[in-house]
């Protein structure tokens, strides 16, 4: 169905509406939340790191509240099976026939969506389960295909201190991810706010804002925004100067091992496009470039040994490259 203007104006005004119920519950977190979203209306896949108690969990059970969304939570463990997320095959037995057959039991995955809490402590056959499921939006099982509820988000969380027993994602899987959210401790402020309404008697009621059909149509309308072709004359220098082999910036031949692919550049695009339209905007512009930049490529940039050393991040590397890369002339 094709929207009208109003339409459009209705849906875009809900988006604001949708932090704000986020915020009822979630103190501070407003960059993390901004990315989220971001994510969502892009269609893509989050990848949130952080120390335990930051509220990773709430953050995505009070934005499943507020789209009014159904929601499941997987605790990933070593000793997860493939069969534990995606769904297994049961023998059953017709009642009236006395014929017995196989029948498919949905597993977790099936939600709109999905917290994959630390997603590095399950082995990589159980992580790669989940490949097919980020990318297609479908599960197979038994040479049948079922296609996943529409909208799909997955949100994996993954501790950066404790590594024993653990399984780092590897980088084929870690560039499914959209972005890579980094969350912080709060502000002094912030926590004694958190402290002030985790600890009383009342609870904040968060009110459903948005359906389905209009995330999706929100989804639509993200890849609808207009962007220049200098823009994306820009980002393609940006991406391709993070290649050691292929850059002329020196920064980058001397810190980095391995440069962003080709789902960089889209992934840029289209979160910059999400963004715009976050802010009310039907065109992107060069600071929504720049604000899903680092988020876009934290993951898909690799530093060297010498880097990691010297405690330069690809957060840096991305921050330098910010500044050097050449920007277009008309904008």
């Amino acid at each position: 169905m094709e929207l009208t203007e109003n339409d459009v104006k209705t849906l875009l005004a809900k988006l604001p509406q949708l932090k704000t119920e986020i915020q009822k519950v979630i103190v501070g977190q407003d960059a993390i939340l901004d990315e989220l979203l971001v994510a969502f209306l892009a269609g893509g896949h989050c990848l949130l790191e952080g120390v335990p108690g930051l509220a990773k969990t709430l953050i995505v059970k009070t934005m499943s509240q507020a789209l009014h969304l159904a929601f499941r939570r997987i605790q990933f463990t070593p000793d997860l099976m493939p069969t534990d997320i995606v769904g297994t095959e049961i023998l059953e037995e017709d009642h009236v026939t006395g014929k017995r057959f196989f029948k498919f039991n949905k597993g977790p995955l099936f939600a709109n969506i999905i917290l994959a809490d630390e997603i590095n402590r399950t082995p990589p056959k159980t992580q790669s389960a989940l490949l097919e499921a980020m990318q297609e939006f479908e599960v197979t099982y038994g040479g049948q295909t079922y296609p996943l509820d529409k909208p799909f988000f997955i949100l994996a969380t993954q501790n950066p201190i404790e590594q024993a027993g653990t399984y780092p994602l590897p980088e084929a899987q870690l560039d499914r991810f959209l972005l890579l959210i980094k969350i912080g401790y709060p502000t002094e402020q912030e926590e004694f706010e958190v402290l002030n309404r985790t600890t009383g008697t009342k609870k904040a009621e968060v009110t459903p804002v948005i359906t389905a059909e209009e995330i999706q149509q929100a989804q639509a309308l993200v890849r609808q925004v207009s962007i220049s072709e200098d823009l994306v004359k820009y980002v393609s220098s940006i991406i391709r100067a993070t290649r050691p082999d292929t850059t002329t910036v020196d920064y980058v031949k001397e810190w980095v091992r391995w440069g962003a692919g080709p789902r960089a550049g889209q992934a840029l695009i289209l979160t910059a496009k999400a963004r715009a339209l976050l802010k009310g905007r039907y065109a992107v512009l060069m600071e929504d470039i720049h604000a899903m930049a680092i988020p876009v490529l934290r993951h898909r940039i690799l530093m060297n040994f010498k880097a990691e050393a010297e405690g330069i991040t690809s957060d840096v590397a991305t921050a330098e490259l910010l500044k050097l890369v050449t920007r277009p002339k008309a904008i």
